[in-house]
Formats: structure tokens, sequence, C-alpha cells
């Protein structure tokens, strides 16, 4: 297992108590494409929070590759971010005024393992992954939504992550698109090894994953 939650639970505290996840346990492969789906508010999104360390108030046990980070402070949990999880959002979040190499470089070189040089050789091994070669030095604001969404994605990569996350990565594609980011996560996980854990409304794109966890009112209920 490359991660693991037991016993998840949390509360939202304003306006009134309220509990967001209702003892959600459930363990996820090296190189499994895992899809959570459930209607708008049944805490899917919440959760995906809390996998990623991001959301650190909940009570019960996280384990990322084989470490209890549960109990760990901001710094390491920071650090843990930065090598072992890629993240994808709904919306690219691009510096629009970055090169496109210069937006998938930023989290390696605030991991510090490697010089520039090596960084921006493999950034450019990841825009080739993506065939995004010929847009290396254009500035994000001029790629199109989905060019957007592939250079997201060669960023969430740039650390070779043992999981990728996705809060709704084709939230904001149309179905070319869609179907492209798919077989780009497809891929990492099915050949490079790569977990994928995405949150999405798309029935196709979680009919398609290897596995679909359903939620319902902070319950999984199909799938653990």
């Amino acid at each position: 297992m490359v991660l693991e939650v037991k016993n998840i639970q949390k509360f939202f505290h304003d306006p009134v108590e309220f509990k967001v996840l209702n003892d959600i346990s459930f363990g996820v492969k090296k190189g499994e494409f895992l899809t959570l789906v459930g209607k708008s508010g049944c805490g899917k999104s919440t959760l995906l929070y809390v996998l990623s360390t991001m959301d650190t108030d909940y009570k019960g046990k996280l384990i990322i590759d084989g470490e209890h980070v549960s109990s760990y402070g901001q710094d390491r949990l920071a650090a843990i971010r930065n090598e072992k999880i890629g993240f994808i959002f709904q919306f690219h979040y691009l510096l629009s005024d970055f090169t496109c190499l210069n937006n998938i470089m930023i989290p390696a070189l605030k991991l510090g393992k490697l010089s520039k040089e090596e960084i921006e050789y493999k950034a450019m091994e990841k825009l080739r992954m993506l065939d995004m070669v010929d847009q290396a030095l254009k500035p994000a604001s001029k790629l199109s939504g989905g060019q957007q969404q592939r250079i997201a994605i060669a960023r969430a990569l740039i650390n070779d992550p043992l999981i990728i996350m996705g809060d709704e990565p084709t939230g904001n594609l149309d179905s070319k698109n869609t179907q492209v980011v798919f077989e780009i996560l497809q891929e990492l996980a099915h050949e490079k090894g790569q977990t994928i854990i995405a949150v999405t409304h798309d029935n196709d794109f979680a009919k398609a994953s290897d596995r679909t966890i359903t939620m319902s009112d902070g319950r999984i209920v199909r799938g653990e």
C-alpha cells in the first residue's frame, strides 16, 4: 500500500458542528488509478485534502509510503508533499507571466535536490512526454485551457511523486481534452507505476479508472 487511511473523522464547526467525514478507512496500491465520486457536499474533496496532508484538522490515521504522518508538524508535511505528492487542481494555477518551462520547474527548485540545469532537463522530459516541448518557452497565459492543464500535470510530475492527486482535474476541459488528460493519468499509473487519486463528477472518467470509491454524507458507501 502506498497510502492508507484508518478511521478518519473530520468536523466543521461553523456555523454549527457538522461531521463531514465519518469513519473513513481504505488503502491504495502502488500504480492504482482510483477515483472518488459522490454528490456535491458528500465530503470527497475534503477527504482529498486530508489525504494530501494539506488539511491536518482530523482524527484518525494517515499513512503515506509506510510513514504515519498524522502527527507530523507542518514543516515535515510540507517536505512530504513536495517530494511524494503531486497535485492537479481543477484550475491550473500557473503563473501566467512565467514560461511553461519555468512553471514546471518551481516544485523541483523548491525541493532543492538537483541543480537548476538538471531540473530544466527533467522539465523538458516531462514536456516531451506530454507532447508539449514546442510550448516550453511560451508564457503560460498564451496557451489554451487543455494545454495549460497539461503543463499543470507536468508541474505535478517534476519531482516524480509516488502519488498524484487531482481535484476535478478535467472539470474545466471539453470532452476531447478530458480524454487526453485521462489517457495521460492512465499511462502514469499503468506504465510508470505512479498512484493516481482523483475526485471527479465525470461518470465516464470514473468508470474507466481502476477503482471507484463512492461517498455519501461523509461515508464510503461503495468501493472501500
